[in-house]
Parts: structure tokens; C-alpha cells; sequence
């Protein structure tokens, strides 16, 4: 019996761990100028550049706030 609530705690707790481990990067496109916020790392591209030498976020909140702050971000 402990041994399924133990399996059973751990198939609960897992897609809540698969879920928090998505990384965001602040990115900007060479073209418009503009900063946004991906959720996923961006292929090497002359398009668009990862800012801040390729930081990682652990939420969109925090990716958020650090691109005001982000000076080729503000800048324009």
C-alpha cells in the first residue's frame, strides 16, 4: 500500500517538475530593433541575437522585468 501512494505521489509531482524547468531568453530581432521573450532557446541566426550573453530566465516574469532594464532593449 505505501508503495502506491509513493508511485502515486510521484506521478503527481513529476509534470508539475517538467513544467518548471522551461528556460526564457530575452532575444532581439536585428531587423525591427525589438526585444521579446521566448520560451525557447533561439537557433544561431543573423536575424535574431540572444541579449545579456545568453542568460536564462526560470520564468516570463523575470525575463519581463530584466528586459527593461536591458540596455540594446531600451535603447531604441
Amino acid at each position: 500500500m505505501k508503495l502506491a501512494i509513493i508511485a502515486l505521489a510521484i506521478g503527481v509531482a513529476m509534470p508539475a517538475y517538467a513544467q518548471s524547468t522551461t528556460e526564457y531568453y530575452i532575444v532581439r530581432d536585428a531587423t525591427t530593433k525589438k526585444c521579446t521573450v521566448v520560451d525557447q532557446k533561439p537557433a544561431a541566426s543573423t536575424t535574431t541575437t540572444i541579449v545579456e550573453d545568453g542568460k536564462v530566465y526560470k520564468s516570463r516574469t523575470e525575463a519581463d522585468t530584466a528586459m527593461k532594464t536591458v540596455k540594446v532593449c531600451t535603447s531604441d
